[in-house]
């Protein structure tokens, strides 16, 4: 599916919020519809947004292949584009991480797709980026994963796709339908899982990341039975390409929510004000429980791609095209 988003900041308080994209549709009564304000448009496919020390947001645009900042005036401006960056229905230039030593080092992350792989390299803003981990497969169009994530640990995290090839879900000596769990130059942390960089296994399309605690929870797309919610035991195996939703086997793990694709297709996840939001492809954030309890907030914005919990208590939000700021809480 291709990849199209706007930012959304969502604030804890809905008192300096002005409703700027028409009036949100009913939503379950166990949420409310979130109030938008628009800050900027006209994003080229925004994918995944970090944040500097001083609060400065820096966001991905997949097709034009761009870090792209956006100032303290709201203004929206380049920093860079990455090299290398292969683009077609899926592929292209995904997610952003910056270190969180940043104040000492000035590294952010990237993870993109080339013409032979995905891949997660490192650099200074201006800089070239530096691979750390190649070899993550790709597919001719879909299934390349690309959230990375810093943990509580300070290890850097990857959801990775199996690449269109469900086997390699299941081979521990591929990078493809995994979690990864690496340090700063890509190289297996101490302790991993499998004694790799693979922290679990048996995905079929990683998109998000998130923690409670020290406890990794993940959003995953399905193929045409069910997506999942999942909790993550480190060195799990959750069963695709076997198994979709619930599995009938106990060297898998189950998903603690699954959900019809028609319904979700789960995209970036963040733990905001006590919930998980999950952006959701098919329109809308559900709000959930770590037990996938929960519904959906509905806007008119259409589909979302990340939502990352910002600085001063903001909940940003990716769907297509523009940068808002909101109160869903």
């Amino acid at each position: 599916m291709t990849s199209r988003r706007k930012l959304l900041g969502i604030g804890a308080s809905a008192a300096a919020v002005l409703l700027a994209a028409g009036t949100a549709t009913a939503a379950p009564a166990d949420v409310r519809p979130l109030a938008i304000r628009q800050v900027a448009s006209g994003l080229n496919q925004a994918w995944s947004v970090d944040f500097l020390p001083d609060g400065t947001a820096l966001f991905t645009e997949k097709d034009s292949k761009k870090i792209r900042r956006i100032g303290a005036d709201g203004k929206v401006s380049d920093v860079q584009t990455v090299p290398g960056v292969s683009v077609t229905k899926e592929a292209g230039l995904l997610g952003i991480a910056v270190s969180p030593s940043y104040a000492t080092d000035q590294l952010v992350f990237v993870y993109y797709t080339t013409s032979s792989d995905n891949r997660i390299a490192k650099l200074k803003l201006g800089q070239a980026p530096v691979p750390i981990v190649t070899g993550i497969p790709r597919g001719s169009q879909y299934h390349h994963g690309g959230r990375i994530k810093f943990g509580p640990d300070g290890y850097l995290y990857a959801g990775t796709g199996d690449g269109q090839n469900g086997a390699n879900a299941q081979n521990r000596n591929s990078l493809g339908g995994k979690v990864l769990r690496v340090d700063k130059n890509g190289a297996a942390v101490p302790g991993n899982p499998f004694n790799s960089r693979v922290y679990s296994m048996g995905h079929r399309n990683v998109q998000g990341l998130t923690w409670v605690g020290s406890q990794l929870y993940i959003s995953e797309i399905g193929a045409s039975d069910q997506d999942e919610l999942n909790k993550i035991t480190p060195g799990g195996n959750y069963g695709w390409p076997d198994c979709e939703g619930p599995c009938g086997n106990s060297k898998y793990v189950n998903p603690v929510k699954s959900w019809p694709t028609s319904q979700a297709t789960p995209s970036g996840l963040t733990t905001y004000q006590g919930s998980l939001y999950m952006a959701s492809l098919k329109g809308g954030t559900y709000k959930l429980t770590t037990s996938g309890a929960g519904g959906k907030l509905y806007t008119n914005l259409g589909r979302t791609r990340d939502e990352v919990a910002g600085p001063n208590n903001v909940l940003w939000v990716v769907t297509p095209g523009g940068i808002y700021n909101a109160d869903g809480a």
